[in-house]
């Protein structure tokens, strides 16, 4: 327990079910954990289901960090029809139909999405344009358009094809695909670059996110639904999580007091992004990024303890 927060310290990997909001989940697990300092390292929507990673107490903040690591989902991409919010969600706004899909042409258009790639956001998403969300614009009657962002799809890959009926007769054909991705990517805007590609237009019908960065759906670690986590509220302690998701960097006792004050040692050895620094009690101390090149430097960027004195760095 953290006297600071009145609560565990530590991460929750949680199966978020559809219909809820990732907020949704933040609210309800603030009273299982009974505690007001919970907050999740990036949003599933509604429509999703699978991993929501939740940090408490002091674990809060990792999450801005974790939140740059790749996800893995399995989703369900509808050929044939396009939706206003490329989602299920949204009311169709075409129906070309895809009765039929050539393979080899589904695969180049994968292929095509997978690397670095520029995409366009879905218009109807939580991006802010002059400091309102884009959804909300959209909402309102405007007419949204969203610079492309740099994103990285690592893999793209097509794991069943099948023609079937949408329910109201268009003849399409549902592919489920898996996809592993830099943060801040749009499967549902892979979905519809997708169709665009093959001249039938395309949404996604289903999303499950299976991981984000080391925390997935299976193991003694892995993603428990909510029901679950209300019956045994099981939390990865602070010091395990950060070593989990973060490269490790023991110090010793001195070194760990300056750096818990802000203090900038030498740290050339350091690779780039955020690193997980341990004390000589094994206990998470700070996170920590090298800056400069030839004098190289340890520069904070979270701090998880405060040392009673630091010792000069002479």
């Amino acid at each position: 327990m953290s006297k600071a927060s009145g609560g565990p310290d530590g991460i929750v990997v949680v199966d978020k079910p559809a219909g809820h909001t990732s907020h949704d989940v933040v609210a309800q697990m603030r009273g299982i954990a009974r505690t007001r300092r919970v907050g999740h390292a990036g949003t599933l929507d509604p429509m999703a289901t699978g991993v929501l990673v939740l940090g408490l107490g002091q674990a809060t903040k990792l999450l801005g960090h974790l939140a740059l690591t790749e996800k893995e989902y399995l989703g369900v991409i509808r050929l044939g029809q396009t939706t206003v919010t490329d989602d299920a969600e949204g009311e169709i706004t075409g129906t070309a139909g895809a009765p039929a899909v050539d393979r080899a042409a589904l695969d180049a258009a994968v292929a095509a999405l997978t690397g670095d790639i520029l995409q366009v956001p879905a218009s109807v998403s939580a991006i802010k344009v002059d400091g309102k969300r884009s959804y909300k614009r959209v909402r309102e009657g405007e007419e949204v358009e969203l610079p492309a962002r740099p994103v990285t799809v690592r893999s793209f890959d097509v794991h069943h094809v099948s023609t079937t009926e949408a329910p109201d007769g268009t003849p399409v054909t549902d592919v489920t695909v898996g996809v592993v991705c830099s943060s801040g990517t749009y499967i549902r805007a892979l979905a519809r670059d997708v169709g665009a590609a093959l001249g039938t237009g395309g949404h996604l019908t289903a999303l499950r996110r299976t991981r984000v960065g080391p925390y997935g759906l299976g193991g003694p670690g892995g993603a428990r639904t909510l029901d679950a986590l209300r019956a045994e509220l099981r939390v990865l302690p602070l010091d395990e999580a950060a070593a989990a998701a973060f490269p490790r960097w023991d110090v010793d006792e001195r070194r760990a007091r300056l750096i818990g004050n802000g203090v900038r040692i030498a740290a050339p050895q350091l690779p780039p992004g955020p690193v997980a620094v341990f004390g000589p009690q094994r206990h998470l101390v700070a996170l920590v990024e090298r800056v400069g090149e030839g004098d190289a430097r340890a520069k904070s960027l979270a701090v998880f303890a405060a040392p009673a004195q630091a010792p000069s760095p002479s």
